[in-house]
């Protein structure tokens, strides 16, 4: 998957996306299980927003991104707003040579942009290599009835004066997965004509008892499971699950 085209255009598209719930959620499970350091390690952290939300509250912030584009973006919007953020280009599912962490986050649902179970479990076991015992690895993910009820087979479309999309999607090879396949039109400024590219995402999420098994496997305990935002359990119907983890 590439966001050469794309990360320029992405902050754009996620205008509505609610960053500030996701701060508010790390900081209520920081304070629930007593975590006293300040240093974040912020996976898959795209353009930056949550990674610039959490300087600006005090932590000191390690973004990762796969995309060297995504981490142009941060560093431009970090640097405009006088924030320090070290960013490196890697992999999630092969991390790397970044030191030790009081707590590390992968939200809006970037797990699931993994492929394969393989590499979900790699990046629990990096995720728990960088971090200090006891310390909390938090993150989101789809709910299968998010993928079957919500996603599945279903067009979204957004027409605005800058960039417009089209967004289908359609069932993907396993069980709980979707391919996104969507279709930008983007304003040049100087001539206004408008651009296409396209763009194909694939999604893919397990239930919360592979997870939970996942996690356990490589040294988690898991403190918690919730959904959509709230401190409650999820139910059938629940679209954003919710996992607190700490390393044993």
């Amino acid at each position: 998957m590439s966001y050469e085209r794309l990360a320029y255009v992405y902050d754009l598209l996620m205008a509505d996306v609610p960053y500030k719930k996701w701060l508010d959620y790390l900081l209520l499970e920081k304070q629930r299980f007593h975590i006293d350091g300040m240093r974040v390690l912020d996976l898959a952290c795209g353009t930056g927003e949550l990674s610039i939300l959490l300087a600006k509250n005090g932590f000191d912030v390690t973004g990762v991104d796969l995309s060297g584009d995504m981490l142009m973006v941060a560093q431009g919007k970090a640097e405009r707003e006088g924030i320090e953020l070290s960013l490196y280009e890697q992999n999630m599912s092969e991390l790397e040579g970044l030191g030790i962490y009081d707590i590390a986050v992968i939200f809006c649902d970037s797990l699931n942009y993994l492929s394969t179970p393989e590499d979900v479990q790699k990046t629990f076991s990096n995720v728990h290599a960088h971090l200090k015992n006891g310390g909390l690895f938090i993150f989101d993910v789809h709910s299968p009835y998010k993928m079957e009820h919500i996603f599945m087979d279903e067009t979204f479309a957004v027409a605005e004066e800058e960039v417009s999309y089209i967004w289908n999607c359609f069932p993907g090879e396993h069980s709980y997965s979707v391919e996104h396949e969507l279709t930008f039109f983007v304003r040049e400024e100087q001539s206004g004509k408008y651009e296409r590219f396209e763009e194909l995402h694939k999604q893919r999420t397990y239930l919360i008892e592979e997870y939970q098994s996942w996690l356990e496997d490589v040294g988690f305990s898991v403190e918690a499971i919730t959904a959509d935002f709230t401190d409650q359990f999820p139910v059938e119907s629940s679209e954003r699950i919710f996992f607190t983890c700490k390393k044993k």
